[in-house]
């Protein structure tokens, strides 16, 4: 049996520093249906919550604010670890960066061991920038800088 907790380990945290690739999984705002988004603005405000950004604008803001439960897909050393809790808005534009992104936080509830019995993670899951790098790496440093502060 898989032991559960709600507290980030020091690999996770790390491993969250590194800007990840991770997947957010909500609740339809409309019809409850679960979804999947892929997010890489994620921060470890400590090792019970996380902070993320979003477009203000998106489907995914509005589910998050009609439900707050949440889970993140967290691709790991060697495993999956899903990291579940309660989501809520600490600002709805964040300062210093070009558009209008909201910030959230959520405060874990529970982290889970999600990798299929006998089954190993070979490689963490990668992501490359198809815009220009240069504006990437402005974009990422105003997004995680503002998220920081919030």
């Amino acid at each position: 049996m898989t032991e559960t907790t709600a507290v980030l380990s020091d690999s996770l945290l790390n491993q969250l520093k590194k800007a990840p690739f991770v997947l957010l999984h909500t609740a339809d705002a409309e019809d409850g249906s679960p979804t999947s988004d892929s997010i890489s603005w994620i921060w470890p405000a400590s090792s019970e919550k996380l902070r993320f950004a979003i477009d203000a604008r998106s489907r995914l803001n509005a589910n998050l604010q009609a439900k707050p439960e949440v889970c993140v897909t967290l691709f790991a050393p060697g495993t999956i670890q899903s990291v579940y809790g309660q989501a809520s808005c600490l600002n709805e534009s964040l300062d210093g960066v070009p558009f209008q992104l909201a910030c959230y936080e959520m405060i874990i509830t529970s982290i889970k061991d999600a990798m299929f019995y006998g089954g190993r993670l070979c490689v963490i899951p990668e992501f490359e920038i198809t815009y220009d790098k240069r504006a990437a790496d402005k974009l990422d440093g105003q997004v995680f800088a503002a998220i920081r502060k919030a």
